[in-house]
């Protein structure tokens, strides 16, 4: 082992190491769920009146990090790990001063995709800073470990900004995440050494780079995959971006919305429980299916009883079709990405950047686009699971098909 894994091992513990991790690749989901609360509310107060205009507050973020994801991985392998992630928290700082010193809507929006792109290199590299120091079983724990941490996020992040706008202006939410990226930048400048060693390191390419992004898209499992990723995703950016206004709009909940939506939450992260016992009894191809399938039909299920109350369901009918849903899709996450990832072992780096710069774009066009279609009712949501679940899963099987 090189010298400075040993290093970086001895430095840190493993409850740390998970800790410090957890906290980079959280950066994302919290810089979107603690804004759940108030993007209607920054949208009128800035003059943008439209009925879906504060979606653009989540849109943005995720343009950036879908096109950080593609940049940050070669760079990492090339100037190392620690200049990277610097790098990455300074252009999120950035961005975070200028969504509070916004005035207008376009600033906003600027800042916030500035937010995306830094955010996209602690999220990516700190996944190469685990794979330097580990593998195997190891690998597979300190992994669980961190998602351990991370699921807990997505649950709390909106009562979080909820109770901030409670006592506050909401550019205290900037504030509160320009502090998060202040803190885990020192924090990981402080304790967390290089751990990419000299020798590894690859000189900067763009033809080198092309000629790979060229393999994966004509490799048929990685490209395939990577779309019904994006298919399957995109319809939950879809609820993501309406959410606050469906919450309100149909079920008169307001305040109380970070606390649905953090349950709902958790019942995705709940489904990581059982999928690696349920991976090594049925495989990751086989488990994906049956989870799309049974996504697609409850939601078609659902979309008809929308329908035929004139687009709304009671609050507990519509939980229920969200915990079946989501906790589908907790088994989609991580499975979709690695059956995509299987093929590119000899470029992981820039294969990881492929999956999730491609599957994210395709996400945020179909989940924007579902979100213009949202008009006080639940069609266009339990629509968009139906067919888009249906498409994915012909994409799917395309993908598996033996010439």
């Amino acid at each position: 082992m090189n010298e400075t894994v040993q290093h970086s091992r001895k430095k840190l513990s493993l409850p740390e190491f998970a800790a410090l991790t957890a906290a980079m690749i959280s950066m994302v989901a919290l810089s979107i769920d603690i804004m759940l609360p108030v993007i209607e509310e920054i949208a009128i107060e800035m003059g943008e009146l439209g009925a879906n205009s504060g979606q653009l507050i989540i849109i943005s973020l995720f343009i950036g990090l879908a096109i950080g994801q593609l940049l940050y991985g070669p760079v990492s392998d090339t100037v190392g790990r620690k200049p990277a992630i610097a790098v990455g928290f300074g252009i999120f700082i950035f961005g975070t001063i200028i969504c509070i010193l916004a005035k207008d809507f376009h600033s906003m929006l600027i800042g916030r995709f500035l937010q995306g792109l830094g955010a996209a290199a602690p999220r990516i590299v700190s996944m190469s800073i685990v794979r330097d120091l580990y593998e195997g079983r190891e690998m597979a724990k300190i992994t669980s470990i961190i998602m351990g941490f991370f699921i807990l996020v997505p649950a709390l992040a909106p009562a979080l900004g909820q109770l901030i706008v409670n006592v506050a202006p909401w550019q205290m939410i900037f504030y509160v995440l320009l502090g998060q990226g202040v803190f885990v930048l020192l924090w990981f400048l402080w304790r967390q050494a290089e751990t990419l060693h000299p020798e590894y390191k690859r000189k900067f390419s763009l033809i080198q780079i092309a000629a790979r992004a060229w393999e994966f898209l004509t490799t048929r499992v990685s490209f395939w995959y990577t779309i019904a990723a994006g298919i399957v995703f995109g319809a939950f950016i879809g609820y993501l971006v309406t959410s606050p206004q469906l919450f309100k709009d149909l079920y008169g909940i307001d305040e109380k919305f970070p606390y649905y939506f953090g349950g709902l939450a958790l019942v995705i992260g709940s489904a990581s429980l059982f999928n690696a016992r349920l991976v090594e009894r049925l495989g990751m191809r086989k488990l994906c299916l049956r989870a799309v399938v049974t996504q697609m039909l409850a939601s078609g299920i659902f979309f008809i009883l929308a329908w035929q109350q004139g687009g709304h369901l009671p609050l507990h009918i519509f939980m229920i079709w969200g915990v079946i849903s989501f906790f589908m899709l907790g088994f989609l996450f991580g499975n979709f990405n690695a059956i995509a990832l299987e093929p590119m072992g000899h470029m992981a780096g820039i294969g990881a950047a492929m999956v999730g710069s491609l599957s994210t774009f395709l996400s945020l066009g179909l989940g924007r686009f579902i979100g213009s279609l949202y008009h006080q009712d639940l069609l266009p949501l339990l629509g968009s699971y139906t067919v888009l679940g249906f498409l994915s899963i012909l994409i799917m099987k395309w993908a598996d098909r033996v010439d």
